[in-house]
């Protein structure tokens, strides 16, 4: 639990405070002569040996324990997560850590970020390296309950910033949550009553089964779960901010609950893996849960795509020819190439339904984008150089970093078919995420700013990180959340 108050409880067992790197000093009235005297020494023997590291702790008494955080001026926002999120491990180590009491200097300031912020950015990556999921565990593991209270002087200022990054949290955590479910639970029909639950916070929810979307048309996105014996979806989510009919922004994303590959079955080996194949849909319901948390004063909508890729005995063959929602034919070469099978009709329904200000897709959808940017960057494909270039300067700022790859007439002549208007994989081979890109851009209007971006090598990491402990990253939720925020609101 984190707490902000304008009373800072000196008697604490565990002491904290924010240090700015240029100042090694604390000076505050707030705690007495004996213990400032003891923290000075010790900061005095930091600045002499030129210690870089950034967070510090030693005994004040047998029981009494301080621990440090030094602030630089540039520090930017997701270096203040990252550091967050060390200090998350570290008073974790700290076996009987119950409580501890942190105190904001008034001088602790930020060239780019005010107070405010700067705490909040700190608490945002301790709350995320906090995550677990241990749902299905019999005995848990999570770290002991442990109380923070945050001495500041303007409380109501903090708590407001705070419970801003709390909303994007919460949204993270629900995209964490969702692509960490087993497939035998989280199938498309379990994914459509958990995105019912947000009904709640005000979204509106629809939910379109197998028979309305046969008198849709949607016969690319039914394809693809035909082999299955779970019924496949799509899920629409509207928030409304704004009271004047303004045009919505729109988020689409790919949602399957577990990908076989059909017919063209994948391997054996880390075919678990493919629980993840949902995680573009799960950052699209985890940001609507944001914006509504926060009353965004935008609309949005996101349209999410529900489905099961198995091999049985009805299910689509290589060389099968569909009609789309759009009216174009799909030859399918490879129903492992499904996820832009289900994204072509779930785009082209956003589009015609929502006419929408903009579209931005998400998806786990190629293997390509692994090899070639690995787990650093978020592969993007865009008609639009403005919302492109929106969302690179914010994925650096808060290290949800999108890379844009080339869209071009010569790969998209690749994906041209004999037999219909266009075939889901390029036999020429290379270039397999542009290509699938191109695929994507053949259901979005040329005068409808769009952005694809492919995510599967940032939805979900085998290794922990700086605030991440491994698995589920909820990569996205927050990137769509502040490009809303900066540009859009």
């Amino acid at each position: 639990m984190i707490n902000f108050t304008n009373k800072f409880d000196d008697k604490c067992e565990n002491l904290g405070f924010f240090i700015p790197e240029d100042r090694f000093s604390l000076k505050t009235p707030k705690v007495d002569n004996d213990k400032r005297e003891k923290i000075n020494k010790f900061l005095k023997k930091i600045e002499k040996n030129k210690d870089k590291k950034k967070i510090h702790f030693f005994d004040i008494s047998d029981n009494q324990r301080c621990f440090v955080i030094i602030l630089g001026e540039k520090l930017i926002n997701f270096e203040l997560n990252d550091l967050g999120g060390s200090f998350k491990n570290l008073i974790s180590s700290h076996k009987n850590l119950k409580s501890i009491s942190l105190l904001v200097s008034e001088n602790v300031r930020n060239k780019k970020l005010s107070d405010e912020e700067l705490i909040s950015e700190f608490l945002y990556g301790y709350n995320l390296k906090s995550y677990s999921f241990e749902k299905y565990k019999s005995k848990k593991k999570s770290d002991t309950y442990i109380k923070i209270d945050i001495c500041v002087n303007k409380t109501e200022k903090f708590k407001k910033e705070f419970q801003t990054f709390s909303s994007i949290k919460d949204g993270v955590f629900l995209a964490r949550d969702l692509v960490s479910e087993p497939p035998n639970e989280l199938n498309p029909k379990h994914y459509t009553k958990e995105i019912l639950k947000l009904t709640k916070l005000g979204l509106k929810v629809e939910v379109f089964g197998e028979k309305d979307l046969k008198k849709m048309g949607m016969n690319s996105l039914l394809g693809v779960g035909q082999g299955s014996s779970n019924e496949t979806f799509l899920v629409t989510i509207k928030w409304n901010g704004k009271k004047e009919k303004e045009k919505p922004l729109c988020f689409v994303g790919k949602g399957v609950c577990f990908d076989t590959g059909g017919i063209s079955l994948k391997p054996a080996r880390f075919m678990e893996e493919m629980k993840y194949d949902m995680g573009g849909s799960a950052v699209v319901v985890g940001l609507m849960k944001t914006l509504a948390l926060r009353k965004a004063k935008v609309n949005a909508v996101g349209v999410v795509g529900l489905v099961e890729n198995m091999p049985g005995s009805n299910a689509q063959r290589p060389g099968d020819i569909v009609k789309s929602y759009s009216g174009k034919t799909i030859e399918v070469l490879n129903t492992d190439a499904e996820g832009r099978l289900v994204l072509a009709d779930a785009l082209a329904y956003a589009e015609k339904e929502f006419k929408p200000k903009f579209i931005i897709d998400l998806a786990t959808l190629t293997g390509a984008i692994i090899i070639a940017l690995g787990e650093e960057y978020a592969g993007l494909f865009s008609n639009n150089d403005k919302l492109s270039e929106q969302l690179f300067k914010i994925g650096n700022i808060i290290n949800e970093k999108v890379w844009r790859l080339p869209l071009h007439k010569n790969y998209d002549k690749l994906m041209n078919s004999k037999y219909a208007d266009i075939q889901n994989i390029n036999y020429a081979g290379g270039a397999g995420s542009i290509t699938a890109a191109q695929f994507l851009q053949r259901f979005v209007s040329k005068e409808i700013p769009w952005v694809h971006l492919d995510i599967a090598g940032m939805a979900f990491s085998k290794k922990a990180a700086s605030i991440n402990s491994g698995g589920a990253t909820g990569f996205g939720v927050r990137l769509l959340n502040d490009l809303i925020t900066k540009h859009y609101e």
